[in-house]
């Protein structure tokens, strides 16, 4: 493999039902980074049935060029047909460094092409950087429980691959009027050709919990003990209209299901305001919420390793302060006079 041929950054652009998912807008914001310390062009990669009327909105979030495959065997995502049109398209183009969302489509596509043209793939990335001199992809994830962070190079292998959590990277505003090059491709599969074939979706019908769209999350860790504790957190939650989350060790407690989990086992999120609740600060969970606009922290330790990633911290003990700011809140929503919370900020 002469490596020296493969050039431009390429993002997978996922859509469902004809819709473009966010993940890929946030990626070509990332992407455009990329492309930019490169000097190559940032390139946006759609695939589906009725699809190419969307092509040029990926312009104006930093795309220069989109590769398009509009078929109708695209209609539904397989991992057969969507495997063989990425395939050709990298074997073809020649792509230096390809993004893919950790959505379960995304990651099921990008480990399937790591095998289709035998390169290295690096999963659930927090972080994306370039060494220059050495023109190699610097893709890091936490790494041994979430106690380090660790870079991984793919260095003789292209493209260089990875994925990358929804709300981990900030989508980027559109630049209106931007313009750029639509390349049209085709698929040679034909749908009597496949082993498989999609029957029916069936769509879970169950109230989800929804901390990916969440404004305010108020988020219990190790440190608020049993239900009791558990209970006090959905208190204030429910005060400020908030989504419950939680940590790891909240969820292996069999305090709350999986779908409160945030963290690098769980979901990424950005609130505008995240509470930090008895939460020790581990590097898996705060991967999972540091990009929040605003995050308080509370905890007994003044130690915590939260406190480095918060923009307040209260060191106090939970049970006293919680139910304190619990009631001083829900004066607050009624228009009550509030008294006073004293505590060490």
């Amino acid at each position: 493999m002469n490596i020296e041929e493969y050039k431009d950054v390429w993002v997978f652009i996922e859509q469902r039902d004809g819709q473009i998912i966010d993940v890929g807008l946030e990626l070509l914001g990332a992407g455009r980074d990329l492309a930019d310390k490169l000097e190559v062009n940032l390139c946006g990669v759609l695939l589906g049935n009725g699809v190419k009327d969307s092509a040029s909105d990926l312009f104006s979030y930093g795309a220069d060029k989109v590769y398009v495959i509009d078929d109708p065997v695209l209609e539904k995502y397989r991992t057969e047909t969507y495997m063989k049109a990425v395939g050709d398209l990298v074997r073809k183009y020649k792509p230096e460094i390809f993004l893919y969302g950790a959505t379960s489509n995304g990651k099921d596509l990008a480990s399937a092409v790591a095998t289709e043209v035998m390169t290295g793939l690096t999963a659930d990335t927090t972080l994306l950087d370039v060494n220059l001199e050495k023109r190699l992809f610097e893709a890091s994830r936490p790494a041994f429980g979430g106690n380090i962070m660790a870079t991984i190079l793919c260095k003789k292998h292209r493209p260089q691959m990875a994925t990358v959590r929804p709300k981990v990277m900030k989508k980027p505003e559109p630049e209106e009027g931007r313009e750029g090059k639509i390349i049209e491709e085709k698929i040679t599969l034909k749908e009597e050709d496949l082993r498989t074939k999609v029957l029916e979706i069936v769509r879970d019908a169950k109230k989800a919990v929804n901390l990916e769209e969440a404004d305010v999350i108020v988020a219990a860790g190790k440190g608020i003990k049993d239900e009791k504790g558990f209970n006090m957190v959905k208190e204030l939650a429910e005060v400020l209209n908030a989504t419950v989350g939680a940590s790891r060790d909240v969820v292996e407690a069999g305090l709350c299901g999986h779908d409160h989990q945030v963290g690098q086992t769980g979901l990424t999120v950005t609130p505008k305001i995240y509470f930090a609740i008895g939460i020790s600060g581990a590097v898996q969970h705060v991967v999972g919420m540091q990009n929040s606009d605003m995050i308080i922290a509370i905890n007994n330790d003044p130690e915590a390793a939260i406190f480095n990633a918060a923009h307040y911290g209260i060191v106090a003990d939970a049970f006293q302060i919680v139910p304190m700011l619990t009631e001083e809140f829900r004066k607050a929503l009624k228009g009550e006079e509030a008294g006073g919370v004293t505590a060490n900020v």
